[in-house]
């Protein structure tokens, strides 16, 4: 299985928000911790926003937050509601193109790899897989 870039910082994103469940983030602080593109990371705040897993607030003091604890977060559920793309063409909607689907052996075996993927990521939460806020260098005595 490949998750995409996309999920690959969703994935950052809430890590990161679980390691302070607390406090609001910024879409620039969490793009400049990470190294990522503020851009990108700003759509993907609108689309963990949109799957209810972080509530954002506009305007001085916003920022987003997680919008349930993290413990009731699992990282199958996160996947499942962010990886649009099918793994191979016969899983898309149409059914794509592949000449070898009236008597495919292989779909079947891909299906269920694809389940067993999904349902070890159900049994972990991202309270699991927090990351800890930066710890931060201390300035040597001179």
């Amino acid at each position: 299985m490949h998750l995409t870039m996309f999920t690959d910082f969703a994935l950052r994103t809430l890590m990161r928000l679980a390691g302070e469940p607390a406090r609001s983030f910024a879409t620039a602080e969490i793009a400049a911790e990470f190294g990522i593109s503020r851009n990108h990371l700003a759509k993907v705040v609108r689309d963990l926003a949109g799957s209810g897993f972080i509530t954002t607030q506009r305007g001085v003091g916003g920022g987003f937050t997680l919008a349930r604890p993290a413990r009731s977060i699992t990282l199958g559920e996160v996947v499942r509601a962010l990886e649009e793309e099918a793994l191979v063409e016969c899983f898309r909607a149409d059914g794509g193109g592949c000449m070898l689907t009236p008597r495919c052996r292989l779909k079947a075996k891909l299906a269920a790899a694809r389940e067993a993927f999904l349902r070890e990521l159900d049994t972990t939460t991202l309270a699991e897989c927090a990351y800890p806020a930066p710890t931060r260098k201390l300035a040597a005595a001179t």
